[in-house]
């Protein structure tokens, strides 16, 4: 059986416990697709699941290869598989399965979408998990329609600057929190309103939110009930919102995990063609210094989205 490169975590720590090393190519089985990884994103969950804080990979996953979303190139097919051969351009979200860090993945069939004509590999691969967690968060989840009002918070971000950019395209009134370069940052994504967290209290510049999207939690989420507006919606990334207050709101709460969708990565790749949205790349780091783009990104204040090389782009 052939090998492949691939970083993984064998223990739960800090940033020592991620190594690479040589392991099986996973082989496709029905319903699968095995895709030659060209470029891989860095998350946030991506630093959570090497900490042991992600709830969905505990110690029985393990050992695990991080990374959830990627674009790259079908290698070869499994069984019952029809929409896909040997040479497709594609990209995707693996979910909690075995991860994009290295040089191939295997997927199901229907998380794959061909990605966007006018994006280059580094691009393609930025958008998947990002995309899909906004995309998830405003629509599926926070029901969100054209005129009415929406608070997002962290807008700079990796799924902010995405959530910006469809709230947008929906017709939606988008109030956004941010601060430092990010304020021009988002007004350059099309935000209506800007708040800069750090001198301005959104609870005075916000008022009767249709949908609260909080990709940042704790004080700012309890907080963030001050602006809900009667029969709205409060959706976190994070942590459960809070049932009781969602009550006395007459409010739908809930926290989510983004799901792969070939779809909605359709959708969005025509969205990105026709100029509606921009995909943001902060930083690229090579294959062999995938650690440094997630101690990157844990650092913060990250504006866009930072990719990692995995291989070759030409």
């Amino acid at each position: 059986m052939s090998t492949m490169l691939a970083y993984r975590i064998h223990s739960f720590g800090g940033p020592e416990v991620f190594r690479s090393e040589r392991i099986d190519v996973p082989e496709p089985r029905a319903g699968e697709v095995l895709v030659r990884v060209r470029t891989a994103s860095a998350n946030p969950v991506d630093n959570k699941t090497r900490a042991g804080k992600y709830p969905l990979i505990r110690e029985d996953k393990l050992p695990y290869t991080l990374g959830r979303d990627f674009a790259g190139v079908v290698e070869r097919v499994g069984a019952d598989v029809t929409n896909w051969k040997p040479g497709d351009e594609v990209y995707g979200f693996v979910g909690q399965g075995q991860g994009a860090y290295a040089e191939f993945v295997a997927v199901d069939e229907d998380a794959l979408a061909r990605p966007p004509s006018t994006a280059d590999r580094v691009t393609a691969g930025a958008v998947p998990l990002a995309a899909l967690t906004a995309w998830q968060g405003l629509f599926d989840h926070g029901g969100l329609e054209a005129g009415q009002r929406v608070l997002i918070h962290a807008g700079a971000g990796g799924v902010g600057h995405f959530a910006v950019q469809f709230a947008k395209q929906k017709g939606a009134e988008v109030f956004v929190t941010a601060s430092g370069d990010g304020i021009d940052f988002v007004r350059s994504l099309g935000a209506d309103h800007v708040i800069d967290y750090r001198a301005q209290r959104f609870e005075d510049l916000a008022p009767d939110m249709d949908l609260v999207f909080d990709l940042v939690g704790g004080e700012t989420q309890s907080r963030s009930w001050a602006v809900v507006a009667r029969g709205g919606a409060l959706i976190s990334t994070l942590t459960e919102p809070s049932q009781t207050e969602a009550s006395s709101h007459g409010a739908h709460a809930a926290r989510y995990t983004a799901r792969h969708d070939g779809t909605q990565l359709t959708t969005i790749a025509s969205l990105i063609d026709a100029g509606s949205v921009r995909v943001v790349i902060a930083e690229t780091f090579p294959f062999n210094a995938a650690a440094d783009a997630l101690a990157r990104l844990e650092k913060g204040h990250v504006r866009g989205k930072i990719v990692v090389e995995v291989s070759g782009t030409t």
